[in-house]
């Protein structure tokens, strides 16, 4: 028998495919400058302050140094005057199927999409490089007052509930990427929920980039009024080209006193996509935000869901999965910042690392001296496939003042080779004995996940690993 670990390579053939015929109407051309954002803003037809925004925004991107303190080296090979920043057909978001451009509409039938909107889910969306091409919610939704548009249709026709939180939870000058996202934002969603209504199902939106050398760059405003409830489901997908791909989102989350807003990302990235994203949501008072973060794929992901929990009993919560392969580095986190009494926070992370890939965790957990009744949990674990794999783990955790309590536990593991040796003495190839360890270590994590989205994130797992040991 032997003891060393087999070898995996994930093969992400599934999402790799894009169509070289599509001829867009509008292109922003290559590189990055005043030019390109005032081509943006043209475009869109966008108000003077949405232009100023953008502006000051392309100010803050060139002031602010790239983050040097980690993944220096692969974040140095970014060139942005070599990424194109706003590519459309032209089309206007419509709520017809059948109306989508043909490509487009392939594209998103071979995802899967039309069959989940009509299985399970309240509304989807789906954009295509810089635009959404579809959009759609259940009529009773629209009745009760919910709001599910893309961010041109939000300033447009709901410009004082917009207006009023845009770019307030996560400002411009947060950090390079933020910036960057403000600058030339284009698709993405806006939420708004009425007070008291329950969205029982939930709402979706899917992001694919098509093009190669392209930046995406949707930005993501969700408000949940008082009492209101309401879960949110993002997909990404990228095929695989031999340049970068940048995709650098901002998510603003916004939960007014007792609302709740749960927040679902499965992302599937190609290995060639720099997948660098700030996402933060404010709990006000008994209010509660939940981010639920699966990460596959990618050359770097940088990504740290947060909450600001402002009112007294927020509760914040982030519940993360991170697969990283060969030359892939996924780091991934999550920040809690607590500002109110008896605020309670709890941060569950776990990783797997393949071949040569490397898992990394960065917490940030700050509870004020003059503070009550806080609570914070984090637990870390990791999980080895390969003697070369490689994880890392930073927890920030600041508790001043003893009126309040934090905990932390981290772990480490491999898996056994006298466990897959046992699975294929029953039968079960090396893949799947693999996948069945792995999905046997992220299964709690998985069950948080509606049943549609956790059968297909252990479907993709499984087809990863089969028939992948080298």
């Amino acid at each position: 028998m032997s003891t060393e670990t087999p070898e995996i390579s994930i093969d992400r053939s599934k999402g790799d495919f894009h169509y070289d015929t599509v001829s867009y109407e509008y292109d922003a051309g290559v590189g990055l400058n005043t030019d390109t954002i005032n081509y943006i803003a043209d475009v869109k037809k966008e108000p003077q302050w949405v232009r100023e925004f953008r502006h000051k925004a392309l100010e803050s991107f060139y002031r602010q140094p790239m983050p040097t303190h980690w993944a220096t080296k692969d974040l140095e090979t970014i060139n942005f005057d070599k990424i194109r920043y706003y590519l459309s057909q032209g089309q206007k978001t419509t709520r017809s199927w059948d109306e989508v451009p043909q490509e487009m509409k392939e594209t998103f039938e071979r995802l899967g999409i039309p069959e989940q909107e009509r299985a399970f889910l309240a509304g989807v969306e789906a954009q295509f490089d810089s635009e959404a091409v579809y959009s759609n919610m259940k009529e009773e939704l629209s009745k009760l007052g919910v709001i599910f548009v893309g961010p041109n249709e939000g300033l447009s026709d709901h410009p004082d509930i917009f207006k009023k939180y845009f770019g307030k939870i996560i400002p411009t000058s947060d950090n390079k990427f933020a910036a960057l996202n403000s600058a030339v934002f284009s698709g993405g969603s806006f939420i708004y929920v009425p007070k008291g209504v329950k969205v029982k199902q939930p709402l979706q939106a899917y992001f694919r980039i098509n093009a190669e050398s392209f930046g995406q760059f949707e930005r993501t405003l969700i408000i949940a009024d008082e009492g209101s409830e309401v879960t949110y489901m993002e997909g990404c997908t990228a095929p695989k080209f031999e340049t970068a791909t940048l995709h650098s989102a901002v998510v603003e989350l916004m939960a007014l006193k007792g609302a709740k807003i749960q927040y679902i990302t499965v992302q599937n990235w190609s290995n060639n996509v720099f997948n660098l994203v700030t996402k933060r949501g404010v709990a006000d008072e008994e209010a509660e935000v939940r981010w639920i973060d699966c990460n596959i794929g990618s050359r770097l992901t940088m990504k740290y869901p947060g909450v600001v929990l402002k009112g007294r009993k927020a509760r914040g919560e982030v519940l993360s999965i991170a697969l990283a392969s060969d030359g892939q580095h996924q780091d991934t986190g999550a920040k809690m910042i607590h500002a109110a009494d008896e605020t309670t926070s709890n941060i569950i992370a776990k990783s797997i690392s393949v071949g040569k890939g490397r898992s990394t965790y960065r917490g940030v957990v700050d509870i004020p001296r003059n503070l009550k009744g806080c609570k914070n949990n984090t637990e870390c674990d990791a999980l080895l496939i390969n003697t070369n794999s490689r994880t890392d783990t930073y927890p920030a955790i600041t508790l001043r003042g003893d009126q309040s309590s934090v905990q932390h536990e981290a772990s480490v593991s491999k898996v056994s080779a006298e466990q897959i040796f046992y699975m294929q003495q029953r039968g079960l190839s090396e893949g799947a004995a693999m996948s069945l360890s792995v999905n046997g270590f992220i299964n709690d994590l998985v069950r948080e996940f509606p049943m549609e989205y956790s059968v297909e994130l252990k479907r993709l797992i499984e087809l990863e690993m089969e028939g992948s040991v080298g």
